[in-house]
């Protein structure tokens, strides 16, 4: 059997991680991710789940080997299941790992399936465990069902990481406690600066927490030591001697993490994008729905490695200069 052609870049990086948004809807509204009255994407516009699928197969034909399904919120597609399961089976074989980005509002009813389709951990978004906080931040008072969730994967023994944006004057002073209740449980936690992905109802500068500042103030409470540890994402990672556990840090803004990156990113709707951070695209819906799918796939495989630029543009600005990327980042997948 002919070995898969990898995937590399122009800058000799060679792409083994796929993220693949199942949909851009959500059943929250963060504050910091989209505004209230979010325009989500014409359900015509989104990708059969069978065409997901045979996206997916192309991905493993040219050396994916990991897989996060995201969104939106990837449960609240209908179905979802069915395509889990399918790609699930290929665990093992072609993919070392087929995982999950969740909000966990209804992962308590779908943790058992997917535990037995293969997925062995899940990321879940948390950033608060005060109900006002969360309530005010998501915009839903969904606080019990994320928490029974993350319980629920944990009995249908699922790793779970919780991933947390950092934001000033929201949940600033309540990190250290997170922290310590998702190592109590079991958990690792990696934080987040906040991204300046679409246009939201306020001006990300005000709530934009630099990561350096944080892990300050936690040096002055706990003893991190700098890990080894690595999953294949962006995250720099340390263990925190008091509480036994590991604490994650991602720093597109503070500490520019792009020379390793291994990873690519495709939409609901097949837009494939080589880079958070940057607008290149290239277009896979066009490609599966062409006479020749296969071939035309890789073709386009190929042109994104071309355009797959060195590093993001991320900047954090005030309202009215330097504009985030249109995007939202539950249209791109998270």
């Amino acid at each position: 059997m002919t070995p898969p052609l990898p995937l590399i870049d122009q800058f000799n990086r060679q792409i083994t991680y796929l993220r693949l948004s199942v949909t851009d809807r959500c059943d929250l509204r963060c504050t910091y991710c989209m505004p209230e009255k979010m325009q989500f994407l014409p359900r015509a516009e989104v990708l059969r789940l069978e065409e997901l699928y045979d996206l997916a197969r192309g991905f493993m034909d040219r050396g994916i080997t990991k897989i996060r399904l995201t969104g939106g919120e990837p449960l609240v597609r209908r179905d979802v299941m069915q395509l889990i399961t399918a790609l699930g089976r290929h665990v093992g074989n072609e993919l070392e790992e087929l995982t999950l980005t969740t909000n966990a509002t209804q992962l308590a009813r779908h943790a058992a399936d997917l535990a037995l389709a293969g997925i062995r951990r899940v990321n879940v978004s948390l950033d608060t465990l005060d109900r006002q906080t969360f309530a005010r931040l998501t915009r839903r008072d969904r606080l019990d069902d994320v928490l029974a969730g993350i319980a629920a994967a944990q009995d249908a023994g699922m790793q779970v990481k919780i991933n947390t944006v950092a934001l000033r004057n929201t949940n600033e002073r309540q990190l250290p406690d997170l922290i310590a209740w998702a190592h109590h449980c079991g958990c690792d936690i990696t934080l987040i600066e906040a991204m300046p992905l679409g246009k939201i109802d306020e001006d990300r500068a005000d709530h934009y927490l630099p990561l350096t500042a944080v892990l300050d103030d936690l040096e002055r409470r706990w003893t991190c030591v700098p890990s080894a540890h690595v999953t294949g994402g962006p995250a720099r990672y340390f263990d925190v001697v008091e509480t036994g556990g590991r604490l994650g840090m991602i720093t597109p803004l503070t500490n520019n993490f792009c020379s390793g990156c291994n990873r690519i990113r495709v939409t609901a709707t097949g837009q494939l994008y080589p880079c958070l951070g940057g607008g290149e695209k290239v277009d896979l819906r066009a490609a599966l729905r062409s006479g020749d799918p296969a071939g035309n796939l890789s073709t386009s495989l190929d042109m994104a490695m071309r355009i797959k630029p060195e590093r993001h543009g991320f900047r954090i600005d005030r309202a009215g200069q330097t504009p985030a990327q249109p995007r939202h980042m539950s249209v791109t997948g998270g």
